[in-house]
């Protein structure tokens, strides 16, 4: 997980890694797709810096 995580953001990573590795989604590539998922809340609840400028 990023710098700056919290705990819960820390549960909500481990809960659809955990979920796509039992169900054999996205194999080999769960902990990415589970971080971008993660990163995605983040942004939109306004807890990421914007350096898109």
């Amino acid at each position: 997980m990023p710098r700056g995580s919290n705990p819960k953001r820390e549960q909500e990573y481990a809960t659809p890694k955990h979920a796509f590795t039992k169900d054999h989604c996205y194999p080999g590539s769960e902990e990415e797709v589970a971080a971008r998922i993660v990163n995605k809340q983040r942004k939109q609840a306004g807890e990421t810096k914007d350096n898109s400028s």
